[in-house]
């Protein structure tokens, strides 16, 4: 007594049409990314220069006998 093999099911699927990247798109995705870049670098910067601003004035009104300074002043 021989036991017949399963038959096997092989089912062929149509491929999906693929959407092509074009050059375009790469160049405005980089452009994109590099304007939001230069948008995060501004903001930092000019939040580090506030934040510079504020010590520099803190540390003037903390100096109460005019300070020694290595900074001279041409009037």
């Amino acid at each position: 007594m021989t036991q017949q093999p399963s038959p096997i099911f092989v089912h062929v699927a149509q491929p999906e049409p693929v959407e092509s990247t074009t050059v375009a798109d790469v160049l405005i995705g980089a452009i994109g990314l590099t304007g939001v870049l230069v948008l995060i670098a501004v903001i930092l910067g000019g939040l580090l220069g506030w934040v510079l601003i504020k010590v520099k004035h803190l540390r003037a009104r903390r100096r109460v006998d005019g300070g020694d300074s290595d900074i001279i002043h041409i009037f």
